[in-house]
């Protein structure tokens, strides 16, 4: 099982969902999280960020999943940090996958859209079924998320 994560409430909602069925039914989770560096696919673009330590931000994917699942939730979830656009990424990860879980709406966007881009093209797109999962917000701002 897939899951996007990019730091939003919903990416969280939808990796304790992924956790849980997880669960339920013995599978593992593959936690994915893609990035992008400006500048580098165009030469008239803004100038790469020489700064961006792949490294660094892997530690920061195993330690935002370790805040949101806790110590006991992580064992079954195995950290993906990779390069490239996060629909093309999530699709590419999800090949050959049971089921890819993303939040409804990421970090970028417009509040009041439904769908979040990334949610849109790989439920469009995917080649297994996709779970998209909407925060569920609660009165102390955790959010519990369901499907």
């Amino acid at each position: 099982m897939v899951v996007g994560i990019d730091g939003s409430p919903s990416s969280y909602a939808a990796l304790r969902w992924a956790v849980r069925h997880a669960g339920l039914i013995g599978a593992t989770v593959d936690a994915v999280a893609a990035y992008e560096l400006p500048g580098a696919h165009a030469w008239s673009a803004p100038a790469v960020d020489m700064e961006f330590d792949a490294e660094e931000a892997k530690r920061g994917l195993v330690e935002e999943v370790r805040k949101v699942l806790g110590e006991t939730g992580e064992t079954q979830v195995h950290e993906r940090l990779v390069h490239g656009n996060p629909a093309e990424a999530l699709l590419v990860a999800a090949e050959g996958a049971e089921l890819l879980v993303v939040g409804s709406r990421g970090r970028g966007g417009f509040a009041r859209m439904l769908l979040g881009s990334v949610s849109q093209q790989v439920s469009q797109h995917a080649r297994c079924p996709v779970v998209i999962v909407r925060p569920d917000v609660n009165v102390s701002g955790t959010g519990a998320g369901t499907a």
